[in-house]
């Protein structure tokens, strides 16, 4: 998932921003006049497939990481503070929460991405596709809480906490 979900962020960000149909038809229109548009359609989708590929491969490892996470959290119990307890410190439901958080926006992006590319909805595709590029937006955040709290634990009674996350105690 740590891997995954980078990747899935650089490929949407890029196909939606910086690699966009507009942009590459702007660059190549100024660079090659006299393109028709069946031309500059086959350009830009040459240009931006491998990186789609990109982001589809790395989908189903996340939506197969996600789903294992899942199972496992079922089976041996959910290793993260309950929010919604009332005996909670204010510390352990705001982890907790940034993980109801993570799982909630995961869930949401993984279900609208197979919608989109199965073609599952195809009368509300574009408001899935305006949900699923909420991912752009929503995936900095949690890794700014994420950073955060382990900066946080790191400095508090939880030294060590980020040799336990990368060794998988």
């Amino acid at each position: 998932m740590a891997i995954a979900m980078p990747v899935l962020f650089i490929t949407g960000f890029l196909r939606m921003y910086w690699m966009s149909k507009n942009s590459i038809i702007t660059a190549v229109e100024q660079n090659a006049p006299g393109l028709n548009k069946d031309q500059l359609s086959n350009i830009v989708k040459l240009i931006r497939e491998p990186m789609w590929e990109w982001h589809e491969l790395f989908a189903h490892v996340i939506i197969f990481s996600f789903i294992a996470r899942i199972i496992y959290m079922l089976v041996q119990g959910i290793r993260f503070p309950n929010p919604f307890l009332k005996n909670q410190s204010l510390k352990e439901r705001l982890q907790g929460l940034t993980y109801v958080y993570f799982y909630f926006f995961l869930a949401i992006s993984a279900a609208t991405g197979i919608c989109i590319e199965k073609g599952f909805f195809t009368d509300s595709k574009e408001s899935i596709e305006t949900v699923h590029k909420w991912g752009v937006y929503w995936f900095p955040i949690f890794i700014v809480l994420h950073i955060g709290g382990i900066f946080l634990a790191e400095r508090g009674m939880k030294r060590g906490m980020s040799s336990k996350m990368i060794g998988g105690d």
